[in-house]
């Protein structure tokens, strides 16, 4: 369990996202990580992508049916994808950041640089020009992957979907996943001051240990928050990006 001692909380609003394959545990790690920061006296707003607001759920139901494939592929999906985060920022995001408020997301624009930039091969041209144009120079303050062996992160997903069909995403290979994980692991590698990569492949409550960690440390300005010794969350906050647990849980 996390030793907190009292700090004096800033009212800014932060923006953190969560990051991950298919099955990583995004959806339950952002439920307990809103639970803490409201227990410590933080508003909160838990929210996803693509969807979040109105016009973007409806594009959602769009593109998780697949019709970016029929209408012109990954390029298409993009195209979509900017549109939904454009109204998500516009109507919610920006607004809920103004008042003070935590916002937490499932998936931002590093799903669309995985999904549709490294897997479907959209030019980063093309997807900076709508980064441009959908949030401009905002960011999250912190970005939470979580890391979890493809077959893991598979059987979970299919556990949580039970007898439905798979959507888009989930039902691409093996090969697929595969890749959208190391590309998660590439952006840790190369963006360290905003991302923190967790190794996701344990009990949720070890997980939301090591991301409570993370916050703490680089948002909440609690770098003496510690790990009783009886927890072994103390030994890490977070996998290393070069190194994947061959260890055999969802978003």
């Amino acid at each position: 369990m996390v030793e907190q001692t009292e700090q004096t909380i800033s009212p800014i609003g932060r923006f953190i996202t969560f990051e991950g394959g298919e099955g990583a545990g995004k959806s339950t790690q952002i439920k307990l990580l809103a639970q803490r920061l409201e227990k410590a006296g933080l508003q909160t707003l838990v929210t996803r992508e693509p969807g979040g607001s109105p016009g973007a759920e409806v594009i959602r139901h769009l593109l998780l049916s697949g019709i970016g494939h029929l209408i012109g592929g990954a390029q298409a999906e993009a195209l979509l994808f900017a549109a939904a985060r454009d109204d998500h920022v516009r109507t919610l995001i920006e607004p809920a950041l103004a008042r003070g408020v935590w916002v937490l997301c499932d998936r931002f624009y590093d799903s669309t640089r995985v999904y549709q930039g490294k897997l479907g091969d959209v030019s980063p041209a093309l997807l900076n020009a709508l980064q441009d144009v959908t949030i401009g120079t905002m960011q999250p303050d912190l970005t939470i992957i979580l890391d979890v062996p493809v077959e893991i992160g598979l059987k979970r997903a299919a556990v949580r979907r039970g007898t439905a069909a798979p959507d888009r995403f989930e039902g691409e290979t093996t090969d697929f996943h595969r890749k959208l994980r190391d590309a998660y692991r590439q952006i840790a590698t190369a963006e360290p001051g905003r991302c923190v990569l967790i190794d996701a492949d344990a009990e949720p409550k070890l997980v939301a240990d090591r991301i409570w960690l993370a916050v703490q440390d680089r948002l909440l300005g609690w770098p003496q928050a510690k790990v009783k010794a009886g927890a072994k969350t103390a030994a890490k906050a977070g996998a290393k990006p070069g190194k994947a647990k061959a260890k055999a849980k969802t978003a």
